[in-house]
Formats: C-alpha cells, sequence, structure tokens
C-alpha cells in the first residue's frame, strides 16, 4: 500500500507517467457503444467522424520533469563542449606559433601541466633553465643541482589556461614589449596577472609598460585600477596612474579650477560652444554628486565662487539694460545689446540652477527680490528683448514650489512684489520664444509660491491675478489652482486663530518611591 502510494505521488509529480493513461496493443483507441434507441443514420454519422485524441496522447504529449530536467542537462553539457573546443581550439592555435622550437633549446625537460577549474587540462614540454631564469617561482619548485632531472610540474585551478600558456611562453621571447603590441587592455591585465603570480619580473615590466603607454576605455579603467590594486606592486604602478590619480596640490587648487571653468562659459565668445559647455559641466557636476553621494570626496564648488558670479551677471544686466533705455531704436546697435541681456540673463540660470542643485539657493532669492532696479529697467524695454529674465523669477518659483529653497514669508513676498508683474507680461512670451520653459511647471510653481504665504497676501495677490487673467487669457499664467486652494481656505474650511479648546494639556503627577 505504501509503495502504491509513493508510485501514485510520482505520477502526480511528473516524474514517470500513469500507465493506465499509456496505449497498449490489449485496448481500443476507441470504443462506441450504441444503445438500441441509436437510430442507424446516426451510426452511419458517428462512424464516419475521425476519433478524437485520447487523454493519453495529450499526457503524452507534454513532456515530464524528469525529461525536462534531462533536456537541459543535455542542453549544458552541450554548450561546455563547445566551450572547451573553442578554447582547445585558441589553446592549439598559440602553441602552434610558439618561438619555443626555432630558439635551439633541444627537447623540453620539464613537463608542465595547466589545468583549469573545470578540469580542462594542457600539457607542455619546456625547459627548466628558462623557467627557473625567468622565474623566481619555478626557481624555486625546480632547485636541483643536476641539470640532468626531469620535472613534471602541475598547475590547478587556473582562471584562465589560456593566458597561462601565453605566460610562460612569454618567457622564451627576447622582445617583450614588441610581443605584446596589438594585444587588448584586458589580455595584458590576465598575462599581468599570471605573471605577478609566477615573479616573472620581465613579463610584470612589460605588461606594466604597456599599459601605461595605451589608451583605456572607462571600462577598462575601472578593471586596470581594481587589478592593480590587488596585486599590491607597489612602486612600480606609480607610472600607469598617473593618469588618473592628482597630486595634492592639484586636489587643493580644485575650487579655483572650477571657478575658471564657469568664468570661461560665462564669457564665452562662441555661442554653440558655451550651450555644449555649459550643459556638460552640469551634467558632470550631478554625475560627481550622485556617485559620491556617501562620502566627502565631491568637487567642492564654493558658496563665495557661485554668488560672485551671480553678482557678476547681474552688473552685467543692469547695465545692458540701462543702455537700451537710452538707444534709439532705429540704431542697429539696440540688436547687439538685445542679444547680450538675453546671453547675461541665460548665464543667471545657469548660475542659479547650480545653486539649487547644490542647496545653496536661499541667499540668492533674497538677492533677486532686492532687484528694485533691474525690475523698474525691465518695465521699460519690449518684452520681446526682456522675458528671458523673467525665467529667473519662474526658475525660482519652482524651486519655492518643490522645497528646494526655504526662504521666510516676508522674502516670499519680496520677490513677488519685485517680479510678478513682469512674470506676468512676459509670460506670453516665453511659452511661444521658449520651447524648454514648461508652461505648467511654472504655474504650479508661482501657484505653491502664492500659498505659502499668509492668507490676506495670498487674497492680494489672487484677485490681482482674478482681473488680469478675464482680460488676457492665455497670455497670463493660469494658477486657478491656487485661487481653488485660497477661496476653501478664506471663506469654506475656515480657522480661527483664537481657538485653544484642542490645545494639549499635561499633569506632572508625583509617583511614590
Amino acid at each position: 500500500m505504501s509503495a502504491s502510494r509513493e508510485v501514485s505521488t510520482m505520477i502526480k509529480q511528473g516524474f514517470i507517467s500513469d500507465p493506465t493513461l499509456s496505449l497498449s496493443p490489449s485496448r481500443p483507441i476507441l470504443s462506441r457503444v450504441l444503445s438500441p434507441s441509436t437510430s442507424p443514420s446516426k451510426t452511419n454519422t458517428l462512424s464516419s467522424l475521425s476519433p478524437p485524441p485520447s487523454f493519453s496522447d495529450k499526457v503524452r504529449s507534454s513532456p515530464t520533469l524528469l525529461e525536462m530536467m534531462s533536456e537541459e542537462q543535455q542542453h549544458e553539457s552541450k554548450l561546455n563542449d563547445d566551450k572547451k573546443k573553442k578554447l582547445h581550439d585558441r589553446v592549439s592555435r598559440v602553441l602552434s606559433e610558439a618561438p619555443v622550437r626555432g630558439l635551439g633549446f633541444g627537447f623540453g625537460d620539464v613537463k608542465l601541466t595547466v589545468v583549469s577549474r573545470d578540469g580542462y587540462r594542457v600539457a607542455m614540454d619546456v625547459h627548466r633553465k628558462v623557467l627557473a631564469n625567468r622565474s623566481r617561482f619555478f626557481a624555486e619548485k625546480l632547485r636541483q643541482d643536476n641539470g640532468l632531472v626531469s620535472h613534471s610540474v602541475e598547475i590547478c585551478d587556473c582562471d584562465d589556461v589560456e593566458v597561462y600558456v601565453e605566460t610562460v611562453l612569454l618567457m622564451y621571447c627576447n622582445d617583450l614589449r614588441k610581443r605584446l603590441l596589438g594585444e587588448d587592455v584586458i589580455k595584458v591585465l590576465g598575462l599581468l596577472k599570471v605573471s605577478a603570480a609566477i615573479v616573472f619580473d620581465a613579463g610584470i615590466s612589460a605588461c606594466l609598460e604597456y599599459l601605461e603607454a595605451v589608451p583605456w576605455s572607462e571600462d577598462e579603467e575601472e578593471k586596470i585600477v581594481c587589478q592593480l590594486n590587488q596585486l599590491q606592486l607597489q612602486d612600480s604602478i606609480t607610472d600607469v596612474l598617473q593618469r588618473i590619480l592628482a597630486k595634492p596640490s592639484t586636489s587643493t587648487r580644485t575650487d579655483d579650477i572650477v571657478s575658471r571653468l564657469l568664468t570661461g562659459v560665462l564669457q564665452a565668445k562662441d555661442e554653440k560652444a558655451r550651450r555644449e559647455m555649459k550643459t556638460l559641466i552640469s551634467r558632470l557636476l550631478r554625475e560627481d554628486k550622485q556617485s559620491n553621494s556617501n562620502s566627502n570626496d565631491t568637487l567642492d564648488v564654493s558658496r563665495d565662487t557661485l554668488y560672485n558670479l551671480c553678482h557678476r551677471c547681474l552688473s552685467s544686466l543692469v547695465l545692458c539694460l540701462s543702455e537700451a533705455t537710452c538707444i534709439d531704436e532705429n540704431r542697429r546697435d539696440r540688436g547687439v545689446l538685445i542679444g547680450e541681456i538675453a546671453r547675461e540673463a541665460d548665464n543667471m540660470q545657469w548660475i542659479v540652477d547650480l545653486l539649487i542643485d547644490k542647496k545653496m539657493g536661499n541667499e540668492f532669492v533674497k538677492l533677486w527680490a532686492d532687484q528694485k532696479e533691474l525690475s523698474l529697467l525691465h518695465s521699460k524695454i519690449p518684452t520681446m528683448y526682456r522675458y528671458e529674465i523673467s525665467r529667473i523669477t519662474a526658475q525660482i518659483c519652482i524651486a519655492i514650489g518643490r522645497g528646494q529653497v526655504l526662504v521666510p514669508k516676508d522674502t516670499r513676498f519680496l520677490l513677488l512684489s519685485t517680479w510678478l508683474e513682469a512674470l506676468y507680461e512676459d509670460f506670453g512670451w516665453m511659452k511661444r520664444a521658449c520651447r524648454s520653459v514648461d508652461k505648467k511647471l511654472v504655474e504650479d510653481g508661482l501657484s505653491q509660491t502664492i500659498l505659502t504665504l499668509p492668507l490676506p497676501k495670498q487674497q492680494s495677490i489672487l484677485l490681482g491675478w482674478f482681473d488680469r487673467f478675464l482680460n488676457k487669457g492665455d497670455d497670463c499664467p493660469n494658477i486657478q489652482r491656487a485661487f481653488e486652494v485660497w477661496w476653501r481656505r478664506a471663506f469654506i474650511r475656515q480657522y480661527a486663530g483664537e481657538q485653544d479648546n484642542n490645545q494639549l494639556q499635561m499633569t506632572v503627577c508625583d509617583f511614590p518611591d
């Protein structure tokens, strides 16, 4: 009974097929019994139909778990066989091109066998004199007074048999540098690892000289640094790593270098190059911040450097707008000057973006809110020439709405008092002329900024917006969402500041010891 239950369980799990479901010669494929009430016509119709597939056929068409496991093993075995065949072909080619035979060493007196982790073996007849002279490892293993004694050496559990074989053959080369020409970096790293393991000093030097001289990809660079650190070759790797290691004197001047780069971008004469380098430097600074978020090795751009650049851009903007208000519209110089205004505003946007990204933007909000003179000059020149300046205000509102800058309510209200009218006036041009401006993002940022103010100030600003929106329509920011929130706060969900019935009460009790 127990054996029967075990067989039944194995059938359910799919290891063997149910014998009762299989076909046998003594069992008909299809049996049909007709009752007396069945008419002949129906009988003829049934007999003309082909029999449906039996349930046993369906079961046999699906492989069992044991069969699936067997097929997987056969597939893996075939892949391993193919892999070994390819390795054998490569090793055979390396040995056929070996320079051993033509160097007059005679017959090999050492049988060297290299065995991989999966059991693949390569046997070579090599020369004790060559191995002992080139490798301190082999010199120790082959220490014999009698040069006529034959040796057998086996190296097991090799990571890469092909590389081990090639490293041994390198010992027969007089010009190792020439032999390495044309090899890829990963291959030479493998040769270096084996050379270090068998203390093949000439091979180590040749590999390091190769790595020092050839270009690296970024992926290869990481592997080189990792490999050299693992091998701990100490002073011999200094030349190789000089291209990626900064001296202390260089790292201490980081801020000066970054300041020079940022200033160079702001003063660039070629507009296309300026845009490209802005994008590149911004991306590199963000990559550095992300890759070193948990360490102190981030590229340090000081607050003073960025704010010095901000003040320089502000001075240029004031100067450009002052000149623009005095120039005759018919003069050709006006177009050049307007281009300079757009350029300086774009530079300012870039620096502000860096400040916000480095969480240093709080002070700039106050600085921008205090620009009364610049705001007045802004209102005196045509919208088409000045709308880039209003993008700075939009940029700040977006940052406030996201919580990326935190400034007092007085500063937030001063910001809107100084620049909100200009943003209203320039919004239509910003939408049409700047593909990079996200209308919805600007409207959301402005709405959130307004809603952070005290309720009376919200009311003052939103009632003014209400009148403007009815007259300007799409040329005015659509901040209906902020209007709805203010309405509910003011008229539906009213909170009386004097109520203190829900204040938390504490009672202090003395407990006996």
